[in-house]
């Protein structure tokens, strides 16, 4: 007696229907665009906003605490100013004084760590754009240094000098 083992011919694939990194539009969706609904729930609200708008204020204004939410997160800016003195930073040598005056505000508490966060991130770009421009303007230095003719006295003869 011999066993047959039937093979089952392949069923279409629930969840990822294509290879990872594969699929019928390489390119993917166009940056920027959206989805449908929510092109059609756009079009609905366009005419509507200034109303709706006025319904949430006056609920607002009426106690309704997720209408106040909705509405100070609104006005209210997500990120405050920070106001403490940050000592110029000409050269890379200078960020260590920038550094200790952010850990010191950070410190005394004139500022939260993702405050000090941010501006060590902002401290280290403005560096590295430093850098940058120095590195740029020493190669033009050098390539200039390059493209200059020989002087005279480097190519001439030695003893040019001398009369025979």
């Amino acid at each position: 007696m011999v066993d047959e083992v039937e093979e089952k011919p392949p069923e279409q694939v629930r969840g990822r229907p294509f290879a990872k990194g594969r699929s019928r539009n390489p390119a993917g969706r166009r940056f920027g665009s959206r989805n449908q609904a929510t092109m059609a729930a756009l079009e609905l609200l366009a005419d509507e906003a200034e109303a709706l708008t006025r319904k949430a204020v006056e609920a607002a204004l009426a106690g309704d605490p997720t209408a106040m939410r909705l509405c100070l997160e609104r006005i209210l800016p997500r990120d405050r100013a920070v106001k403490f003195a940050l000592p110029p930073i000409k050269s890379a040598a200078d960020i260590a004084r920038a550094m200790g005056a952010v850990t010191a505000a950070l410190a005394d508490g004139r500022i939260t760590p993702a405050e000090g966060q941010a501006i060590a991130r902002m401290v280290t770009t403005f560096v590295r754009t430093i850098e940058t421009s120095e590195f740029d303007r020493r190669l033009q230095l050098l390539e200039a240094d390059q493209t200059q003719p020989p002087s005279s006295q480097l190519t001439g003869w030695p003893h040019s000098n001398l009369t025979t």
